[in-house]
């Protein structure tokens, strides 16, 4: 059973790693495997995301302010429908919905096979390699106010939905659509992270009543990873939308690539178990 210090732990690496592209979710998964502490499982991992998207909506509140308000006044006044905060308000509406659907049908396999330390060195080897051409290639040009359309919400939206697999990253997914997309990376990235926020909060508030059952933690140690994931959370957005502005994405492909062999090798070894 995850304790107070593992608590504290996991919401630290919660907070530090939800908005690079290595995924959270299987760095969890990974640092409970190497410490020799149970699997906290789907539930645990979904709700203390809730701290970092409360990172998100505090870092992004006037923005966020500005995109609620326009579409609901839009929904009565027809001239505001084209502006960018209210065209913005529907483009995360449609972009969530491939994950809500696939996060429905999908949720067993979620918390049982997807989170096989097997598939989660794969996946963090394979979509490093497909984020390393899309940073190379992309064309880093396009804006989120002039050029996101639905056709491109829907392909980030299933982006995102990819992430269902730990190991692929939800940021890392739905920017590297971005990028090949041709948008700039800070752009890709913000609307990554706007993207993320009814998903993960949806998530999070579905798994609430599993926690503190038989194979979850309590609800204390859950709070407190939350808590500390929120902190972190916050400094960890702030820094990484200012590094992306000017650097390419290869420090993060290698380490995920370099984590991914490792996990398998660890695995491979009997070092740690594939399932949890």
């Amino acid at each position: 059973m995850i304790g107070w210090l593992e608590a504290v732990i996991l919401g630290l690496v919660q907070g530090l790693t939800e908005f690079l592209p290595i995924s959270s979710s299987a760095h969890i998964r990974v640092v409970s495997a190497f410490a020799g502490w149970p699997d906290p499982g789907a539930a645990f991992t979904a709700v203390i995301q809730i701290g970092t998207e409360l990172a998100v909506v505090i870092y992004f509140r006037h923005e966020l302010w500005e995109i609620i308000s326009t579409w609901v006044r839009s929904l009565f006044v027809k001239e505001l429908r084209q502006h960018w905060a209210a065209r913005m308000g529907w483009y995360i509406i449609v972009g969530t919905l491939p994950i809500g659907v696939l996060g429905l049908v999908l949720k067993d396999q979620i918390e049982t096979v997807f989170r096989d330390l097997r598939l989660v060195g794969t996946t963090l080897i394979v979509f490093a390699l497909i984020l390393w051409f899309a940073d190379r290639t992309a064309r880093n040009k396009l804006t989120l106010e002039k050029h996101l359309s639905i056709t491109h919400a829907l392909i980030y939206g299933f982006a995102q939905a990819l992430a269902l697999i730990p190991g692929v990253s939800r940021s890392g997914g739905t920017t590297t659509a971005g990028l090949l997309l041709d948008y700039r990376r800070e752009d890709a990235a913000k609307y990554s992270f706007l993207l993320a926020m009814p998903a993960v909060f949806a998530s999070g508030l579905l798994e609430l009543t599993e926690i503190g059952g038989a194979d979850t933690p309590d609800w204390g140690p859950t709070i407190v990873a939350t808590i500390v994931s929120f902190i972190v959370g916050y400094a960890a957005v702030a820094w990484f939308l200012r590094y992306i502005s000017t650097h390419r994405f290869t420090p993060f492909v290698i380490y995920r690539i370099i984590l991914g062999f490792f996990i398998i090798l660890a695995v491979t070894a009997g070092w740690i178990p594939a399932l949890g």
